[in-house]
């Protein structure tokens, strides 16, 4: 089977013309996502809103094209007005999907700024949430990449919040690749309906769970239109009978896509965490994630290093196979707190595949004290209302 990828689909998808210029939809910028994942395909064609009833043929004509292409087993074509408007003669012409660091110059400034009024100041801590009503506090974990623990952190950091005496939910936001229901131990749990035929989220530790994991086997591919990823993601927060809650931790998809962005807006957060290691290009991507937020006005609570530092079990020699303390030193650069290291510890990777969580399963344990610490730093931000509220500048580079 040939390969098939998104430059390639890019560039057959220069033969469809819009009907009414005769450009090609790439180089207007309407072609505002490409996902390939195992011989599936899923675009997206921004288009202004008013013309979606007229631009319905365009849209066949581009899902019919790639779905001949060699490699392709099924394709899906939706057409979006979430970035505003195609036909700009300067508009976006990139996917946020892939997270490409021009993402920031275009979105950064032409379309940023209008989502972050729009809806940024709709959400937020003390503001409406008309989304979850009986939360008090939404908290973002997040992460500019994935493989960087940002799942794990998020596990823990719920369940240390957890031991601070709050009523917590976790929220897992990544329907690609929902892994809660894995590392809490209740992956075969099946949530059952409430009396009011709402979904009741799953116990685990003490916690509040619900994920489509729960829903969709985590080893059965989905083919998901974009516009059906936040409405799972809505129907899930909103038709869950979540109870009151102090905080929920929701543990976003890794990278800054539409998806991500999208999710900024419609949440009510009171503040984001982002998960970072001390690599070089892992602190690039986390500037990506902390840009995100800040577009959208959501307040930035801080950076945590993540496998800051590894220990050896036999010895005690410490070393910093990844670096070490690049993540603090990009904080203090970028003007967010520094809310704490974690090691590379084989007690953390063992505990979570084994889906029993370290501040869970070893409380006393000095890493489980970690992310109790880190916890705290949290709460103690959200309660006092320090994040990020002054908004520093978008970072280009």
């Amino acid at each position: 089977m040939a390969e098939i990828n998104e430059d390639v689909i890019r560039q057959a998808l220069s033969a469809i013309k819009h009907p009414g210029n005769g450009r090609d939809i790439v180089s207007l910028g309407m072609v505002a996502g490409i996902v390939v994942k195992g011989g599936h395909v899923q675009l997206a064609i921004a288009v202004h809103p008013a013309e979606a009833a007229e631009l319905e043929p365009l849209r066949k004509a581009a899902e019919k094209l790639v779905h001949q292409m060699p490699g392709v087993i099924t394709a899906t074509a939706v057409l979006t007005a979430e970035r505003g408007a195609h036909g700009h003669e300067h508009g976006p012409n990139c996917n946020h999907d892939h997270d490409d660091d021009h993402d920031h110059h275009h979105h950064g400034h032409d379309h940023g700024h209008d989502h972050g009024h729009d809806h940024g100041h709709a959400h937020g801590h003390g503001k409406e949430n008309g989304l979850l009503p009986t939360v008090d506090a939404v908290i973002a974990v997040a992460s500019g990449k994935g493989g960087v623990g940002k799942s794990t952190t998020a596990t823990n950091l719920a369940l240390a919040l957890r031991d601070l005496g709050l009523a917590v939910g976790l929220f897992d936001a990544d329907v690609f690749g929902p892994s809660q229901p894995r590392l809490l131990g209740v992956a075969d749990v099946q949530p059952v309906a409430g009396a009011d035929n709402r979904l009741l989220p799953v116990e685990a530790y003490g916690l509040k769970v619900m994920s489509i994991g729960f829903l969709v086997p985590e080893e059965s591919p989905v083919v998901w239109r974009g516009p059906m990823v936040m409405g799972a993601l809505e129907q899930l927060m909103r038709d869950v009978d979540w109870g009151k809650l102090d905080v929920m931790v929701v543990d976003m998809p890794p990278g800054t896509g539409d998806t991500q962005l999208t999710m900024t807006q419609r949440v009510p957060l009171a503040g984001a965490v982002i998960v970072s290691t001390p690599q070089d290009i892992a602190l690039l991507d986390a500037r990506k994630g902390l840009n995100m937020f800040r577009k959208v006005d959501v307040p930035v609570l801080g950076i945590i290093e993540n496998m800051s530092t590894y220990f050896c079990p036999n010895c005690g020699h410490e070393a910093h196979i990844f670096g070490h303390g690049g993540a603090r030193d990009e904080a203090k650069r970028l003007g967010v707190d520094f809310l704490g290291e974690l090691p590379l510890d084989i007690d953390i990777r063992t505990t979570t595949d084994a889906g029993t969580p370290i501040v869970a399963s070893q409380p006393d344990s000095p890493l489980a004290q970690r992310y109790r610490d880190i916890a705290a730093a949290v709460w103690e931000k959200i309660r006092a209302g320090q994040a990020d509220v002054a908004r520093p500048a978008i970072i280009m580079n």
